[in-house]
């Protein structure tokens, strides 16, 4: 198997590059419940190039914020190699391409998944990238391919792992579905036995049970949760559980209360005080899904403008649900 510079195992799952959401209070926020590997939001690397605003917001760590990959997008190779090499001066060592995003701002550019519509620029740029890199530190995120129905994801792997690619992360769905439809594991598995590079799985993880199931149904060497970690972080922890073989814990208003705390407590932390209220409107009710009553408090909470007010709320909720 194709040794990183860290491990990747079943029982060190990742957290996707969830546009919008994973910043570094959220990164920290799931390490702190069994999150492994973090990977940033996407990142331009013309935007990287050209300073554009928000693009060192994106990048923004810390000690504990490890191992972070940063995940770039783009399709011009210049871009791309000079990225790579600018990060890592900064020191930033692991890096990804962005082969699956189906969102029509990035395919327009030939970009995320449209990258799939022609596999030899893919694998032109992918060579490029893996020599401006260390040694196992870039990695390729590809979906099955662009048209349903025509995959390409086997010819492209097997010249990754050629290429001397760390890993490969699969999402199995055609790059025109979007996420319609359901991912296809079957791919996964096909995918796991036809090359020794670590393989990552990505899509329809939604529950910690069915990472378990994707993990036990195809041998992957481990899981990436998208969705389902921006619903809950702490499905790390439940997942870790069951490959312990322990029952998981049910989520809970106090559970996802000392969430929400700490949340309030990372962004100030971190000089995003402003940012953070922001995101508080949208990851809090995220939270809350699931929960009885839940449905009512997502729309108060939405027009919090502090996080008091947010665990106001939070506290009358659960008094009543105590009390009934």
């Amino acid at each position: 198997m194709k040794k990183t510079l860290f491990p990747i195992t079943a029982d060190k799952p990742w957290l996707a590059p969830l546009a919008g959401f994973s910043d570094l209070p959220f990164r920290l926020l799931c390490h702190e419940y069994g999150c492994h590997t973090a990977v940033t939001e996407m990142v331009s690397a013309k935007g990287l190039i050209y300073a554009s605003p928000g693009t060192n917001e994106l990048l923004q760590t810390c000690g504990q914020d490890s191992p972070l990959v940063v995940q770039l997008f783009g399709s011009e190779e210049p871009f791309l190699v000079q990225s790579i090499e600018r990060l890592r001066q900064a020191g930033f060592r692991y890096f990804d391409l962005n082969c699956g995003c189906p969102v029509r701002k990035v395919i327009k550019t030939g970009s995320g998944a449209a990258l799939l519509k022609e596999p030899e620029n893919l694998l032109k740029l992918a060579k490029s990238m893996i020599d401006a890199a260390e040694p196992g530190c870039m990695g390729f995120k590809i979906r099955l391919g662009w048209y349903v129905g025509q995959p390409v994801y086997l010819q492209v792997a097997a010249k990754l792992e050629e290429l001397g690619a760390g890993w490969v992360t699969m999402h199995p769905r055609f790059g025109a579905q979007g996420f319609t439809g359901h991912a296809d594991w079957s791919h996964l598995q096909t995918l796991k036995e036809r090359v020794t590079l670590p393989v990552i799985a990505s899509g329809d993880l939604f529950q910690a049970e069915d990472a378990i199931k994707c993990v036990e149904q195809t041998s992957v060497d481990s899981i990436m949760f998208a969705r389902g970690a921006l619903n809950d972080p702490s499905i790390f922890t439940r997942y870790l559980q069951l490959r312990r073989h322990e029952e998981p814990h049910a989520k809970s208003w106090q559970q996802m209360e000392d969430m929400v705390r700490r949340l309030s407590e990372l962004y100030p932390q971190h000089g995003m005080d402003r940012l953070g209220l922001l995101k508080m409107r949208t990851l809090v009710p995220r939270f809350l899904k699931g929960l009885p009553g839940a449905r009512a408090l997502r729309r108060d909470i939405v027009f919090c403008k502090s996080w008091d007010e947010v665990f106001a709320i939070l506290q009358t909720s659960m008094t009543k649900t105590e009390e009934s």
